[in-house]
């Protein structure tokens, strides 16, 4: 598989490696709570309830869960619940009036524990299309007992934070509706991949912060309900983009060739900048060692305890799948490159590991990770659902994991590392000698059936290079999906990243063009630096930040990485 993104390895590490400092904690007030005279949404009518009588699922979709939308196309959701929730009257024209049966269960759950769902399918922070009719693929999640809620949301050409604007005032809309849908508001849970995992992490992380209210406000949000999840579920995330360009030329810079003297010393600034970052977050690992960066003699900050982190991350994937494989092993059985089909989501993917039907969740401490309650993407297999250039919101998906990467990048260059893995290879060895077929850089142990490497700098050499230009996330000509998500929904870029303007100050040709986006406000009067900081969960998590201890975190995370 081809790795698209520092993030999978480097900066959402930083998600899982900080503490989730708070649990996720109920803020609902009784439905139809009209106090200020704010609310303006209806709530679920249940007398429009439809019926799909082959996998027993009541559901609506078309239901608006704000009152003033930006882009009624979007801003509307869809409900679908197991029919064992539901007790049904017939209304003759193909509707049914619904309450809720409490005696109802499916497995384990009842009407009042199953855990609510919420898919994230937005690669590149594009948008996601509202369902227009049944939805085939939330059988998957109703057949185990979960209510399934499908809301559509705004993409990045409505520049941030639309997207997890959305997402939230459609969390608010279905507490609003507590005493009409059956399924625990406690057990509120969002999943997502890339893009979407960078929004359901926010979800996650972002639980009622006020920074988010008058986005909420504008959009006619209800406005005494907690937008808190119970959990965030999240493949290869999208994190930190106040960091996330210099993180890449920290990890990919060492392959960059041809830059001019000028573009070196881009990339090496930016590097030394990651790294001073690094050493200022106060990250620990599991055993509450604190990771750093410190200086080497070959490449920029190669060493230290996060050095040596991220490279065990790299040697545990590759030793996974050691274990995990049969030889012979054909690399197009997985439809990927790498180390094998573990890492990410779509075809060839391992999606065994899912709550079974009836089971519960872990009961766990604050910020633990479970390790089991995985849930799919939002239509059952990674996200791949119709972006919204000709989307139809019916759930419809392609099997194309590579499609998927693609639709996360705006201007990717087409560049491989110097190793090819294509056909059938016999024996381990065979593969491992694939791997080390321009220089060595894995030392294999046949005994064990183990490999460590010799260096990040030459696994990124071998497996992944940059594909991206310096300013991989906010680009140098703001062209990149990040530039248009931090515009001002003319669907035009932006740039956002402080640490490039400041080493661009001087700079003829782009200095200026980053220090005039840096003081740009919206239409609520914020500069980029307030929005970047609703869409990075560190903000939250991390005491680095001001934001630390402001939201209610989710008490469940799931950071599933693909490293290589």
């Amino acid at each position: 598989m081809k790795l698209k993104k520092l993030i999978c390895i480097g900066i959402s590490m930083v998600l899982i490696l900080t503490g989730c400092g708070n649990s996720a904690s109920e803020n609902n007030t009784e439905s139809g709570d009209t106090e200020k005279g704010e609310i303006a949404v209806e709530k679920i009518d249940k007398t429009k309830w439809q019926y799909n009588s082959e996998n027993d699922v009541y559901w609506q979709v078309g239901i608006s869960y704000c009152s003033n939308p930006a882009d009624e196309q979007y801003e509307t959701l869809g409900i679908f619940v197991p029919g064992a929730y539901m007790t049904a009257t017939d209304n003759g024209d193909g509707t049914y009036t619904c309450e809720i049966n409490k005696d109802g269960n499916v497995g384990d759950y009842t009407a009042e524990t199953a855990p609510m769902v919420i898919p994230v399918d937005t690669p590149g922070y594009s948008a996601m299309a509202a369902p227009t009719d049944y939805v085939s693929n939330t059988a998957d999640y109703t057949n185990a007992g979960f209510v399934y809620v499908y809301a559509g949301c705004r993409g990045r050409d409505a520049g941030a934070p639309a997207g997890v604007t959305d997402l939230k005032a459609a969390i608010r809309y279905v507490r609003y509706n507590a005493d009409t849908l059956p399924g625990s508001t406690e057990r509120i849970f969002s999943f997502g991949m890339s893009g979407g995992g960078a929004q359901s992490a926010l979800l996650g992380a972002t639980g009622d912060s006020e920074l988010y209210t008058p986005y909420l406000e504008a959009i006619g949000a209800v406005s005494d309900e907690s937008d808190a999840v119970a959990g965030s579920m999240c493949w290869c995330p999208i994190t930190n983009l106040d960091y996330a360009n210099e993180a890449y030329e920290w990890n990919m810079g060492v392959t960059r060739t041809d830059l001019t003297d000028e573009m070196q010393q881009l990339s090496d600034n930016m590097a030394m900048a990651f790294a001073n970052y690094i050493n200022e977050l106060g990250l620990k690992d599991s055993d509450g060692k604190v990771l750093t960066l410190t200086e080497s003699e070959d490449g920029i900050y190669q060493a230290g305890s996060y050095y040596e982190y991220l490279k065990g991350v790299v040697e545990t994937s590759l030793n996974n799948f050691l274990a995990d494989t049969t030889f012979p092993y054909s690399v197009e059985s997985s439809g990927k490159t790498g180390f094998g089909g573990r890492g990410g989501l779509g075809s060839g993917t391992d999606t065994k590991d899912e709550i079974a039907d009836g089971e519960t969740l872990p009961d766990l401490a604050d910020g633990e990770k479970p390790e089991k309650g995985d849930f799919k993407d939002g239509t059952g297999k990674g996200g791949n659902s119709k972006p919204e250039d000709g989307s139809t919101g019916n759930g419809e998906i392609s099997d194309n994991e590579e499609q998927n990467y693609a639709r996360d990048d705006i201007n990717r260059n087409e560049v491989s590392g110097t190793v090819t893995l294509t056909g059938t290879y016999d024996t381990v060895q065979d593969y491992i000698d694939a791997l080390n077929a321009d220089t060595e850089w894995v030392v294999y142990d046949s005994k064990t059936n183990t490999a460590i490497i010799t260096s990040i700098d030459d696994f990124v050499k071998a497996m992944k290079p940059a594909s991206k230009d310096v300013g991989a996330f906010d680009d140098l000509n703001s062209t990149q999906g990040e530039n248009i998500l931090f515009g001002y929904g003319d669907g035009s870029g932006a740039h956002f990243d402080s640490v490039m303007a400041e080493l661009l100050k001087d700079n003829s040709d782009y200095g200026a063009a980053y220090a005039e986006d840096l003081v740009k406000t919206d239409a609520l009067g914020n500069t980029v630096d307030y929005r970047l900081n609703m869409y990075n969960p560190m903000y939250y998590l991390s005491s680095y930040y001001e934001g630390y201890q402001t939201s209610t975190v989710a008490k469940y995370w799931r950071d599933r990485k693909s490293v290589v």
